[in-house]
């Protein structure tokens, strides 16, 4: 099925992975990447010497393109571009908009780059610096959302810039990547269904909680790091909601404590983040730090299978997943699944 996306980028589905810390690991990425979808590394939970080591693990499991997520605000961004230009990578994607500069930089070196956006202004922003395409990701997508939802930002998106773009938020099978297209995307990007595979890292005890969920499960709180975080209602969540300021500094201290020993992150590099993502934002200093370090709270949960300290990034869509196969079986599954449905609508 080629698509914009797919001919951008060289893949074979317009189905795309997206860089979910502690998840998107060389073995998720390259298992994408094999069975025909774009994978995209997730940098932010990693240091730049182990970014280099991932990126080099997948080119040894995969011949196909895959992506590299960065987060623009971090203090190191420049860097990890270096990376990416001299690894070879086929694609940077961005959690925030990158700066006009970072653009021009990887794109006077060939990379694709594909920034994630909530907003019509942020994707006509992008796109005039040299976007090659947008990920733009609805409310009902997991971690930091925001409140409009897929199918009323989606066609905003498409009908205002003039670059290939990728819906998210809401996304698990090919009905829905056919929706996507019908809206005028160029594919879908999954998180969480992605999280829920065979080929996931993901302890299996994590996996459990995410299938038993519901969609009522899953909520969004601004408690973490003062932003909207939709994740799985959780005794951690239930306690920060509770939690009263000194509290939550008392938790943030402890877990920034925790990540800048896991990282090596100085805490004058945790501070420069936390006030990065503060920027323009009412958040107090328990969310500052806890915005700097919320890699830590992804960890325990992703990583360690502590669902009671950890919290869990989720999409609505979670309440709708019941199973774990491979990501074989699941972008083939999609995608047989759409050529059907295109098959079974009635003629105009």
């Amino acid at each position: 099925m080629a698509t914009p996306l797919t001919e951008l980028v060289g893949v074979r589905h317009p189905i795309v992975q997206t860089g979910m810390g502690w998840v998107a690991g060389p073995r998720l990425v390259s298992a994408t990447a094999n069975a025909g979808a774009l994978g995209i590394l997730a940098s932010a939970t990693m240091t730049t010497e182990q970014l280099r080591a991932a990126v080099r693990e997948v080119r040894s499991r995969t011949d196909a393109p895959f992506g590299v997520n960065l987060r623009a605000d971090a203090s190191d961004a420049a860097e990890r571009v270096r990376i990416i230009i001299e690894e070879g990578v086929r694609v940077a994607s961005f959690a925030l908009a990158p700066s006009r500069e970072l653009i021009a930089r990887l794109k006077d070196a060939g990379v694709i780059v594909v920034p994630s956006i909530g907003a019509r202004r942020h994707a006509e922003k992008v796109a005039a610096w040299g976007a090659d395409a947008v990920v733009v990701q609805g409310g009902e997508g997991g971690g930091h959302t925001g409140k409009v939802a897929t199918t009323v930002l989606l066609p905003q998106v498409v009908d205002t810039v003039g670059i290939p773009v990728v819906a998210a938020g809401g996304f698990h099978d090919g009905r829905g990547l056919v929706a996507a297209l019908a809206y005028g995307a160029a594919g879908i990007a999954m998180g969480t269904r992605f999280l829920l595979t065979s080929d996931s890292t993901v302890p299996d005890a994590v996996k459990a909680r995410y299938l038993a969920a519901t969609v009522d499960d899953v909520t969004v709180t601004t408690k973490v790091d003062g932003l909207p975080h939709r994740m799985l209602r959780t005794e951690l969540v239930d306690s920060l909601e509770r939690s009263g300021r000194a509290g939550a500094l008392l938790r943030a201290v402890r877990h920034a404590a925790s990540f800048r020993a896991l990282s090596g992150t100085s805490w004058a590099g945790m501070v420069r983040d936390g006030l990065a993502m503060r920027h323009g934002r009412d958040l107090s200093w328990s969310q500052v730090l806890l915005a700097a370090n919320t890699p830590m709270l992804l960890r325990a949960s992703m990583v360690e299978g502590r669902t009671d300290l950890g919290v869990m990034a989720s999409g609505q869509v979670a309440g709708l997943i019941d199973d774990l196969p491979s990501c074989a079986e699941l972008v083939d599954r999609i995608m047989t699944e759409a050529r059907a449905t295109l098959r079974e609508l009635p003629a105009a």
